[in-house]
């Protein structure tokens, strides 16, 4: 935005500060906020403080910097206020996870390690955060964000202190922050239609038992190894040897096949032609097959055995069934990409389809935050300064959103301020 167009909403971000940032206690820090919202939002290649500052006609570096960075006010209700307002005007179809990698160099930042960073598509200096959106196929929104803690942060005290890492803050794999984070938004009694994700949340077993157990329905893609036997393959128990011993557990009886073997051995003929969207160039369209599945493997089985022996004994060793979607593009020679997907077995194919797609929706989200709201712009390096940026840019970025889905209706109101006005210094 230019300085025209972000005087134009000024009145309207006001009351949106005063809304979202209810919780922040001071006056002076919710000026600070709306202040820091609107360099954000104004044109300008770097989104540091200084550079902000800079641009602002009463942007200050010093108190921007405090604000930021030493202040200590709570960014939680902040995140809580804005997926308040979020959800009812994205209605989402599906809460999408993902991870973003944020280029840092240094090795005194927060969280930052030598890692794959995907900005830079090779392994470097960087910090990932894990994310979760709710997504449409009109717009959508980041909810909630964890910084991942690589394993040399976890003990390392020294750099701790310094950062300020919180003492209950330690190393956990991002699957596991992913279902966090779901569990976060449980708490303030929110619930996904269903979570998507790529292939490197999908193909942990240990995840989707993760989403299993919260009752959360999934859309996931997977690895072309990952195994599945067919859903009318029967596990079988040998016949006992003798009269004493224990009575041999049923099993499947054949290796089971990949999905990568098992899509192939489809035929070409089983694989339907659909459009999902129109995309910027037109019908985006390719060709799609889905089958019911057991998925196997030892992470699958194990709790499955462990539940039903606790609970009566003894196991049939039936494995729970579930979608596995393929897309085989025209012009390709063999499939190409692999979701399995908890969803009801009446599920429409078309239904399947788009929800597998909707993550395209996620990338628009990444764009706009790191190159028009710089996500990884932030020049601190503490866990309370990354937070409180990671908010005012999630803050900003929905303030944008609401804009363009309803630019003349205002959002939903908090019970705290329903009554409020915005102050003179905001």
């Amino acid at each position: 935005m230019d300085a025209r167009e972000v005087n134009r909403v000024r009145d309207k971000l006001a009351l949106y500060v005063t809304d979202v940032f209810a919780s922040v206690p001071r006056k002076d820090q919710r000026a600070k906020g709306n202040c820091y919202l609107r360099g954000l939002m104004l044109d300008g290649r770097r989104k540091s403080i200084q550079a902000m500052a800079s641009r602002l006609p009463d942007g200050n570096e010093q108190n921007l910097q405090q604000f930021v960075n030493q202040s200590t006010w709570d960014p939680v209700p902040v995140q809580r206020r804005i997926c308040e307002r979020m959800l009812p005007l994205v209605n989402p179809t599906a809460w999408v996870i993902d991870d973003v990698s944020l280029p840092k160099d240094g090795r005194m930042s927060v969280a930052v390690a030598p890692q794959y960073c995907g900005a830079l598509g090779k392994r470097a200096n960087c910090q990932v955060a894990v994310s979760v959106h709710a997504a449409s196929d009109t717009a959508s929104c980041p909810l909630q964000w964890r910084l991942f803690l690589p394993k040399e942060w976890a003990a390392d005290t020294n750099r701790r202190t310094i950062t300020r890492i919180p003492p209950e803050a330690g190393h956990r794999e991002k699957w596991r922050l992913a279902l966090d984070m779901l569990d976060t938004l449980a708490d303030w009694g929110m619930r996904p239609p269903v979570v998507v994700a790529d292939a490197a949340y999908g193909t942990n077993a240990h995840f989707r038992a993760g989403l299993a157990e919260r009752g959360i329905d999934y859309m996931l893609a997977v690895r072309a190894d990952v195994t599945t036997h067919p859903f009318n393959a029967q596990p079988t128990a040998p016949d006992r040897k003798g009269p004493v011993g224990c009575w041999p557990q049923p099993r499947y009886r054949h290796p089971a096949p990949s999905v990568a073997a098992l899509a192939t051995g489809l035929g070409q003929e089983a694989f339907t032609s659909l459009t999902w969207r129109q995309g910027s160039r037109g019908e985006l369209r390719s060709r799609f097959a889905a089958v019911r599945v057991r998925p196997a493997g030892h992470a699958v089985e194990r709790p499955i055995r462990a539940a039903a022996s606790a609970e009566q004994g003894w196991w049939d060793g039936v494995l729970p069934d579930c979608w596995l979607l393929v897309e085989w593009p025209e012009e390709a020679e063999a499939p190409t990409d692999y979701w399995l997907s908890s969803l009801p077995a009446d599920t429409p194919l078309p239904d399947l389809v788009r929800l597998a797609k909707v993550r395209w929706r996620i990338e628009h989200d990444y764009r706009e935050l790191k190159h028009g709201l710089g996500l990884d712009h932030f020049e601190g390096r503490s866990w309370p300064g990354w937070h409180h940026h990671v908010t005012l840019v999630t803050a900003a970025h929905v303030f944008l959103t609401e804009q363009r889905l309803a630019p003349k209706a205002p959002g939903p109101h908090s019970p705290s301020t329903r009554s409020s006005t915005p102050s003179k210094a905001s």
